[in-house]
């Protein structure tokens, strides 16, 4: 006879112990953009209404370039995570993984084609 506490039963089972390592990303990742996108709303909102020449001496300017830089990065990178959890949680098997292959590689060609962007266009 053995004696199985449920605690030994449980064990094994459920979650595989990255729930909470994800719960403090995205609030951080929330918190983060709770305070860039004003920031970019303003600085973006500045920019705007100039010529050509003014918005790109504008957007040359250290602190804009920062802004909208941090925003592309920090927000892209929330809904990567989002949406990796949403196709871990609907799509299995070998389409789960092809999908969730599929939206990293977009979200990280996002990032750099903006950054790459951006870079071009403060120098």
């Amino acid at each position: 006879m053995t004696f199985l506490t449920d605690r030994k039963r449980a064990q094994g089972l459920g979650a595989s112990g990255t729930g909470t390592h994800h719960h403090w990303q995205m609030m951080v990742s929330s918190t983060l953009l709770g305070v860039l996108v004003p920031l970019f709303v303003i600085t973006f909102g500045l920019g705007l209404g100039g010529t050509y020449e003014e918005v790109l001496a504008y957007f040359s300017k250290p602190f804009p370039a920062i802004i909208t830089g941090l925003t592309l990065v920090v927000g892209v990178i929330h809904v990567m995570r989002e949406a990796l959890v949403a196709i871990e949680d609907y799509m299995h098997g070998t389409a789960g993984k092809l999908t969730a292959i599929f939206v990293g590689a977009f979200c990280y060609t996002t990032i750099a084609a903006g950054l790459f962007a951006l870079v071009k266009l403060a120098l």
